[in-house]
């Protein structure tokens, strides 16, 4: 990306990232509204499309070339054709916000020819923000992380629905790890990333606003990222969703992925 300031596009996601967490925690624990989704894919609150809103006004503001891919926005194929494209979840892990849960996050991310170049992931109710652009660190609220140094499947820390274990998706065996869950998709890319899990694993599709700022950060903190069948992850796709994600170790990943088949 010679000559395009990559700074500058994370410092704008950061800022934007902040400004969401002011939004969402004027709602937080304050019996916000709520409404069904009509394709039966879950709530959204009005803390959501008031997110959304700012996020889409200030952001697009910011940069008018770049497209736009949010969960709470109508799909436009105008992104397909844009060099550049936001690619925005307002509020992850939106039933964690109504319950009354911190661990809900916000995702940002900036993807270019397919690949994410800048990413923050923000939980304002933990007062945590993670951060990478494509030729920086990855880094927690301004200090640098890393992964952690797991290579053997047997005993690793790993961030999975409990389905993820079933026999039928590992031809070489179950893996005898210790699983844990966070309702958030980012926030578990983001705990990868910062070496307090080994590994994050998900077969089902996913959507691209869920993974892409936290995809992003865990691969510049060290970690391998794939698909579930272990291919590279694209993003801005015409079908925003990719087959699953892999997170962990270099050696850890290869170990998870010998023992899919």
């Amino acid at each position: 990306m010679p000559g395009h300031d990559l700074d500058a596009d994370l410092d704008l996601l950061v800022a934007a990232a902040r400004a969401a967490g002011d939004i969402a925690m004027r709602f937080f624990k304050r019996d916000p509204k709520v409404w069904e989704k009509p394709d039966g894919s879950g709530p959204v609150t009005e803390a959501d499309l008031a997110v959304n809103d700012m996020l889409h006004e200030r952001l697009t503001a910011a940069r008018p070339e770049y497209g736009w891919l949010s969960e709470e926005t109508p799909d436009n194929a105008d992104r397909l054709s844009a060099q550049r494209v936001f690619i925005i979840d307002p509020i992850d892990g939106t039933r964690a916000f109504l319950g009354g849960e911190v661990s809900f996050a916000h995702s940002l991310a900036i993807a270019e020819a397919g690949k994410v170049i800048a990413g923050a992931v923000s939980l304002p109710a933990m007062d945590l923000l993670y951060a990478a652009h494509a030729g920086s660190a990855a880094v927690l609220n301004g200090r640098d992380i890393s992964v952690s140094g797991a290579n053997e499947a047997k005993d690793a820390t790993v961030l999975t629905a409990k389905a993820n274990m079933a026999e039928h998706h590992w031809a070489g065996g179950v893996p005898d790890v210790r699983r844990s869950f966070r309702p958030s998709l980012a926030y578990r890319l983001c705990l990868v990333a910062e070496g307090r899990f080994d590994a994050m694993l998900a077969f089902r599709p996913t959507w691209e606003w869920d993974i892409a700022a936290g995809a992003l950060i865990a691969a510049r903190a060290g970690a391998t990222v794939s698909d579930g069948a272990g291919r590279e992850l694209h993003f801005n796709q015409p079908d925003p969703r990719t087959p699953g994600v892999i997170v962990a170790g270099s050696a850890l990943h290869a170990q998870l992925m010998s023992l899919r088949g």
